[in-house]
């Protein structure tokens, strides 16, 4: 009696595990897909990292010229790369303006990703202009981009 009740309650036992449900999966803490804030308030960079290194991703900025001030332009990445902590990316030309950043990527201040700045893109950041004449000038900053809040994204 004693081993029929034995392998009952093994064969329930059995039947309860099998019907959990599986742990849900855990999200990457390397992963740097996100929001980043960009120059100016209302700016941002979207960066999505996919099969292990490949990045995609835009930057939505205002213009700032006579004839797109204050419109949302995106400038889609042309080239980029996510080599350990080095992320690099080139922007396509919209309204005469591209960028070209190449930083690292860092852990912020903020204690949790639902927080502003959990992460950083510490690095450089040129913008090239071109002029009606085609010829083209750039200016480099070094620039702190912050993570956006995990639940703003």
């Amino acid at each position: 009696m004693r081993l029929v009740l034995g392998v009952l309650l093994l064969i329930g036992l059995t039947l309860a595990v099998a019907q959990q449900a599986p742990p849900a999966p855990v999200a990457n803490p390397d992963d740097i897909s996100g929001m980043y804030t960009f120059l100016q308030e209302g700016e941002f960079v979207q960066i999505n990292v996919e099969e292990g290194s490949k990045v995609t991703g835009f930057v939505s900025r205002f213009g700032d010229s006579d004839t797109d001030k204050g419109a949302f332009l995106d400038h889609m990445f042309t080239d980029a790369s996510l080599k350990g902590n080095h992320l690099q990316f080139k922007t396509k030309t919209v309204h005469g303006v591209s960028y070209e950043f190449s930083g690292k990527v860092e852990r912020g201040d903020a204690k949790t990703p639902g927080e502003e700045g959990y992460r950083v893109l510490r690095g450089k950041l040129t913008e090239y202009t071109e002029d009606a004449n085609k010829k083209t000038s750039e200016k480099s900053r070094e620039v702190t981009l912050k993570s956006f809040p995990a639940d703003a994204q």
